[in-house]
């Protein structure tokens, strides 16, 4: 497995990340451990988790997996904090303020039975919290050792602009990294926050790279799904519901990687995860399993090499639609200046 650095740092990760959502929840501890056995046997080395992911179990059963492993030192470990541990929070019960901050990555070093962690990442946007605030907090985290590098997740364009340069001009620790939702099926992400990592050498982590199992073969147009599939099991599954995924191009989109997996000798999902990889500033995507039989399936996308016919043919049956002004405006007008870059 090949490693790239994670933005503009020295710290290298593999290329292929393991996404412990699952954890507790739809894989008990036993599974777990077996998946991250067989992950770091395929050369992976960077696992990322968060505080919510299943109330804490998930980053509780990766502390003492790496206790009995001990792969501490072998792995990058992330977290992310910001949303709720309680089912009624009160003001002070989530967000990025100093106060809880400080106390959620506590609680998150605790569970993780380590003394820092490799990368901290906001969960998402807090628009109650000034972000110099957010920034100075997490920059003390830095200084005290309890976490090497920053990164966020869940934000728009703006946000991240506003975060990067609020940490530059005061001379704060940086952020490194974005954890975007991103895929075949989910490109918005391209209009803004993907030229802005790629000016800024912010370090991309694409999570539900397999649009939540659409691009995996599962499903199909003539059938809802059904049976013990994450859309069999809850067809209302947040952004990747199967009523709105349910379009023509989805199916268009699911047709075209079919025949090029095909053609690649490789599983849909494969390919689904070598495109992703391959794009612009990404430093590592997410994998997100059940089973080792499935991180065995993914992990085939190490190593896979898509031709230059069928990278065109996903690009141009997935392209996101254009918004109106200012998108389709700048996208016009820059158009014979892009021309000069071959873009």
């Amino acid at each position: 497995m090949q490693h790239r650095p994670l933005g503009p740092t020295g710290l290298y990760v593999s290329e292929l990340c393991l996404g412990t959502m699952t954890f507790g929840a739809e894989s008990d501890e036993t599974d777990s451990h077996a998946i991250l056995d067989a992950y770091r046997d395929a050369g992976g080395t960077f696992v990322d988790t968060a505080d919510v992911y299943t109330r804490g179990a998930s980053e509780e059963i990766i502390g003492r997996w790496l206790a009995r492993s001990g792969a501490r030192d072998e792995v990058v470990l992330a977290t992310k904090v910001r949303l709720p541990m309680v089912d009624r929070p009160g003001p002070n019960d989530e967000g990025l303020s100093r106060r809880y901050l400080t106390r959620a990555v506590e609680a998150s070093l605790r569970r993780l039975g380590v003394d820092h962690v490799d990368l901290l990442q906001t969960h998402a946007w807090d628009p109650a919290t000034p972000v110099e605030e957010t920034l100075e907090a997490l920059d003390d985290l830095v200084t005290s050792g309890k976490v090497r590098y920053l990164g966020v997740s869940n934000v728009t364009g703006w946000q991240l602009e506003r975060m990067l340069t609020t940490a530059r001009f005061e001379g704060l620790a940086p952020i490194v990294s974005l954890q975007p939702q991103y895929s075949l099926l989910e490109r918005g992400l391209e209009l803004e926050l993907g030229p802005l990592c790629v000016d800024a050498g912010v370090g991309m982590l694409p999570w539900s790279p397999l649009g939540g199992g659409w691009l995996t073969g599962k499903y199909h147009r003539d059938a809802r799904p059904s049976g013990a599939t994450r859309l069999g099991e809850d067809p209302d599954r947040g952004v990747e519901a199967y009523d709105l995924r349910n379009t023509e191009q989805t199916w268009q989109v699911v047709d075209a990687l079919a025949e090029v997996a095909e053609a690649h000798d490789a599983t849909m999902s494969q390919v689904a995860l070598r495109w992703v990889t391959d794009r612009p500033a990404v430093a590592s995507t997410i994998l997100g399993v059940r089973t080792v039989r499935q991180l065995e399936d993914n992990l085939g996308a190490v190593g896979l090499v898509l031709d230059e016919d069928a990278r065109a043919r996903l690009d141009d049956v997935s392209a996101p639609v254009v918004p109106g002004y200012p998108y389709a405006f700048v996208d016009d007008v820059t158009a014979p200046r892009r021309a000069l870059l071959g873009e």
